[in-house]
């Protein structure tokens, strides 16, 4: 199946080991590809430039340093978004997220869908080589976000998603403040405000082999503390 409709938007950051695997395994999805990459200093920049130069349906952003996960995101999305992607995808490079599984989310969104969310908290969907201390900690992250913010999407923090162009479009991505993985609560959390329909798809979701994980401590926090900021912003009426 292609997809000439669909872009998807690749964030790396030390990334070398895995984006060539990964450009390769999307090649036979007939999808694009923005890579955005924070000034690697692993030379992943370098990397992207050399495929890019060779297929074209990859393209490269360049941004001079490392600002987050959301920073990078939204930057790729207004990329994208001044081409005519009628699909606007976000993905992990490092493998967590099956390429494979990228059509079916394009799918659900264009049976319907806004927002299709890659979930590993819905029935059929889970983790693989995850010890149990991480399974809590995501699992508790996402019931957490969930109560606090009153929604009913179940995996809150999953970055795996596909926007139909017009959904992407009503959310005012410059207002958007998170910089790690709250960036993927916030951003779901303010689709759901605007009235758009989130559906969740079943995805498996596998650790890393190669490079190492971008968590941290200061990721975490921001995701516990920028939560509640959000529900007082929606009672407000400023989100």
């Amino acid at each position: 199946m292609t997809m000439p409709g669909a872009v998807i938007c690749l964030p790396t950051y030390n990334e070398r080991e895995n984006l060539e695997r990964m450009i390769e395994a999307l090649e036979p999805l007939g999808v694009r590809v923005l890579v955005i990459d924070d000034g690697s200093p692993d030379g992943t920049g370098e990397v992207a430039d050399r495929l890019a130069a060779d297929r074209e349906w990859v393209s490269v952003l360049h941004r001079d340093r490392k600002e987050g996960l959301g920073p990078a995101y939204i930057a790729g999305f207004h990329e994208v978004l001044r081409g005519d992607a009628e699909y606007v995808l976000e993905m992990d490079c490092d493998f967590s997220h099956d390429p494979a599984d990228v059509p079916r989310l394009i799918e659900a969104c264009a049976a319907g869908a806004d927002v299709a969310l890659g979930s590993r908290y819905v029935e059929g969907g889970g983790t693989t080589n995850w010890g149990i201390g991480r399974r809590v900690v995501s699992a508790g992250g996402s019931l957490y976000a969930r109560l606090v913010l009153g929604v009913r999407v179940r995996d809150l923090t999953g970055g795996f998603k596909c926007f139909r162009r017009k959904a992407l479009e009503t959310i005012d991505l410059d207002a958007v403040r998170s910089k790690g993985y709250a960036f993927q609560i916030e951003l779901t959390y303010r689709a759901l405000r605007g009235g758009l329909r989130v559906v969740e798809v079943p995805i498996v979701f596998a650790d890393r082999v190669r490079g190492r994980s971008k968590m941290s401590g200061t990721i975490f926090l921001e995701a516990v503390t920028r939560v509640p900021l959000l529900r007082l912003a929606a009672l407000r009426r400023r989100l």
